[in-house]
């Protein structure tokens, strides 16, 4: 959808990106709406043995418990969800190639919107980058990464966020893989082929 909305605005049509853009937003909404979802439904797992009176009642269980989730989201207005952000930087840098986006200063272009969006670019349990893990999940509190088999084992014996200095407390159910992440992971995996290309040219020409 990126892709294709940098076409639509080397051509100026903006109502076209205009619609591309009102998607992607519903998009981050689902998605956190899923992970929401996802956590509600491992909480209540977790919680409750089946009895015939919690069958009768899951619906309201899991809405109760979904309300609660979504009140202690810490996740703000959804422009700032890492994905909108790159599709709105996409779009920008058509006409405005080293501006800074309306509302931002200039210093705070340092990042690309990948590397902001991935806290973190290895697992700190298994030291494998995040491009390489077999099921790669991100705890809903802190936004970092890791490898699920490994920090759910870890989890059992410590609740503190195994990376350095994260002050963010783990649970199980609110470690998972977010409808974003693997978009996300596979958008490092491509810069990281850009930059290897570009190294090996700058390479070439040295030689």
């Amino acid at each position: 959808m990126k892709e294709i909305a940098v076409e639509f605005e080397k051509h100026n049509e903006s109502d076209k990106v205009k619609e591309l853009e009102d998607a992607v937003l519903e998009l981050a909404d689902l998605s956190e709406d899923s992970v929401h979802l996802s956590s509600a439904v491992q909480a209540i797992a977790n919680r409750y043995q089946p009895k015939e009176e919690v069958v009768n009642n899951f619906r309201k269980l899991l809405e109760d418990e979904v309300s609660k989730l979504k009140g202690q989201s810490t996740t703000s207005d959804p422009n700032s969800n890492p994905l909108v952000r790159q599709f709105k930087e996409a779009v920008w840098k058509v006409h405005h190639e080293g501006q800074p986006m309306p509302g931002e200063e200039q210093e705070d272009i340092v990042m690309t919107s990948t590397q902001s969006s991935i806290l973190n670019i290895t697992c700190p349990l298994t030291g494998k980058p995040v491009t390489e893990l077999e099921e790669p999940v991100r705890s809903v509190e802190c936004k970092h990464i890791y490898e699920k088999r490994i920090i759910m084992q870890y989890i059992k014996s410590s609740n503190r966020c195994p990376i350095s200095g994260c002050p963010k407390k783990l649970r199980a159910d609110r470690v998972v893989q977010d409808a974003l992440l693997l978009i996300e992971i596979e958008e490092l995996r491509k810069m990281n082929k850009e930059t290897e290309v570009e190294d090996f040219t700058l390479l070439n020409e040295d030689d």
